[in-house]
């Protein structure tokens, strides 16, 4: 017989079960408890509750393929600081990203061989991680719907954890 197929999302429901066991009731404040707001990768080697000594409430996190600052990224932020009273943001990129010298014109090709639909999106890639997280400050710095507070940009070093101050 057969061993069953993997299935991350069955394991991820299972561990969630016994998760919810331990959890009991948790009256958390919307309201992150270190005012922090944290913009960075979705790359699944960036443990930041770890990393950064955080715990459940603390701060808000948003994530999306090398921490761009989309449209929805500077919604989330907007949000995070007009009601739920973030007053810091922390933009933290990453060694070995993705992103970095990802040919857009190859994939845009793949995406259109594949589907027969051309695609315009820009998927943010770059040359250097430090250079990124300076033009994300820059972005967010610029944005006026955005208050004007403390922002400050690192990379994380995914080989040995360590946060590098941009």
């Amino acid at each position: 017989m057969e061993p069953a197929p993997f299935d991350p999302i069955a394991e991820a429901v299972l561990h969630n079960q016994e998760y919810a066991k331990r959890h009991g009731v948790s009256h958390l404040s919307t309201e992150p408890a270190k005012q922090l707001a944290i913009v960075t990768c979705m790359d699944s080697r960036l443990d930041l509750f770890g990393a950064l000594g955080l715990e459940l409430g603390e701060a808000h996190i948003i994530r999306n393929a090398g921490g761009v600052a989309t449209d929805d990224v500077v919604r989330s932020l907007v949000l995070s600081q007009r009601r739920l009273g973030t007053d810091r943001i922390m933009v933290i990129h990453h060694t070995f990203c993705g992103l970095e010298n990802l040919d857009e014109h190859a994939l845009r090709r793949e995406i259109a061989d594949e589907t027969g639909v051309e695609s315009l999106m820009a998927f943010g890639s770059f040359a250097s991680a430090a250079e990124d997280v300076r033009l994300t400050m820059d972005r967010l710095n610029a944005e006026r719907a955005l208050r004007h507070v403390d922002i400050q940009g690192f990379v994380f070093d995914v080989d040995t954890g360590a946060l590098v101050p941009v």
